[in-house]
C-alpha cells in the first residue's frame, strides 16, 4: 500500500466509528422517549380510573345517606305497639348501612366492590320500602286499637291511672319527636376554592391551587324541627383518612364522644335556605377529601370532592 493510500484509510476510520456513535445516541435518546410515553399512558389511566371509582363512592355515599334519613323518619313515626318482624328489618338495614359505609371507607376498594355495594344499595331500598309499608299497616291496626280502647276506657278518663298513663305517652312522644325533629340536608356540595388577591373566589380542582374548601348545603323542610339557631359541627377527613381536628373539640352523636374539625351556627327557617361554610388549610394534597356535618346528636350528611 502506498503512503498515500495508508494516509487516506487513517482519515477514513474515525470518520465511520464517529457515525456508529451518533446512530447509537438516536436510538437510545428513542428508547428514552418510548419509556417515557409508556409511563406518562400508564399513569393518567390509572389517576383517571382513580377518578373515577371516587366519584362512583360519592354517589353511593349519598344514596346511602338519603335512604339512612328516611330509615330515621320512619323510626320517628313507629307508634308504641312495636312489631317484632319489623323491628328486626329496621335493624337489618342499618347493620347494612353500616357495612357499605365500612366498605366505601375503604382505600384498597376496587370496581368489583363498587358494584357489589351498588347492588347492595338497590337491595337496600327494597328492604326500607317494605319497613314502610309495614309500619303503614302497623300504623291502621294501632288506630283501630287505639279507638276500641278509646271506648273502653272513656268511664275512668278522670282516673289517676289514665293520667300516668297519658303522663308516660308524653315523654314517649317527646323522644320521638327528639329523633324526628333532627335536621337533614337536602343538597350539599364541596368544591375547592381558590381566592385571589382581592378577594374574588373562584372553583377549583387542582389541589396545589386550592385555598379552601366550599361547603355549600341546605336543609330539608322538617314541620318537627324548631326554627332559630342550630349549631353544626364539621368533620373534614383528608385523602389519606385521617381528621382534621384537635384533642378538645368532642362533640356527643347517639352518646359517643366523636372529635370535629370546626362547627358554625346556622339560622334554620324551615324555609330551605342555602348555607355556605369555608375551611383553609396551608396545603391541600391531591385525593378526594371527605365531609360529614352533624347537628341535634345525629349525622346531617355528607360529601366528596376530589382535588387533582
Amino acid at each position: 500500500m502506498s503512503a498515500s493510500d495508508q494516509e487516506e484509510a487513517n482519515h477514513t476510520l474515525p470518520k465511520h466509528n464517529n457515525n456508529s456513535r451518533i446512530y447509537f445516541f438516536i436510538i437510545a435518546i428513542a428508547a428514552l422517549l418510548a419509556t417515557n410515553v409508556y409511563f406518562y399512558v400508564k399513569f393518567k389511566s390509572s389517576g383517571e380510573k382513580l377518578y373515577t371509582m371516587t366519584l362512583q363512592k360519592q354517589d353511593l355515599q349519598i344514596e346511602i345517606d338519603r335512604i339512612e334519613a328516611e330509615l330515621d323518619n320512619l323510626v320517628g313515626l313507629k307508634m308504641d305497639v312495636v312489631d317484632p318482624l319489623l323491628q328486626a328489618s329496621e335493624e337489618r338495614a342499618r347493620e347494612v348501612i353500616e357495612n357499605l359505609r365500612h366498605k366505601l371507607d375503604d382505600n384498597s376498594i376496587v370496581e368489583s366492590d363498587i358494584l357489589k355495594a351498588r347492588q347492595e344499595v338497590i337491595r337496600l331500598k327494597d328492604d326500607v320500602s317494605i319497613l314502610r309499608n309495614g309500619l303503614a299497616e302497623l300504623k291502621v291496626r294501632n288506630e283501630v286499637l287505639q279507638k276500641e280502647n278509646s271506648n273502653l276506657t272513656q268511664k275512668v278518663i278522670q282516673s289517676g291511672k289514665e293520667i300516668t298513663n297519658l303522663a308516660e305517652e308524653n315523654n314517649s312522644l317527646k323522644d320521638k319527636v327528639v329523633t324526628a325533629s333532627a335536621l337533614k340536608v337536602s343538597n350539599i356540595q364541596i368544591n375547592g376554592i381558590n381566592e385571589t388577591k382581592k378577594g374574588d373566589m373562584h372553583t377549583e380542582t387542582r389541589a396545589r391551587r386550592v385555598d379552601k374548601l366550599q361547603i355549600l348545603f341546605s336543609v330539608a323542610d322538617n314541620d318537627l324541627a324548631r326554627a332559630g339557631d342550630k349549631e353544626v359541627f364539621v368533620r373534614v377527613i383528608d385523602p389519606s383518612g385521617n381528621l382534621f381536628g384537635d384533642a378538645s373539640n368532642l362533640f356527643y352523636v347517639h352518646g359517643e364522644k366523636l372529635q370535629y374539625t370546626f362547627k358554625e351556627v346556622i339560622n334554620f327557617t324551615n324555609n330551605g335556605e342555602e348555607y355556605q361554610f369555608l375551611w383553609s388549610l396551608d396545603k391541600f394534597k391531591k385525593g378526594a377529601y371527605t365531609v360529614l356535618l352533624y347537628s341535634d346528636n345525629a349525622v346531617m350528611g355528607r360529601a366528596n370532592v376530589v382535588l387533582r
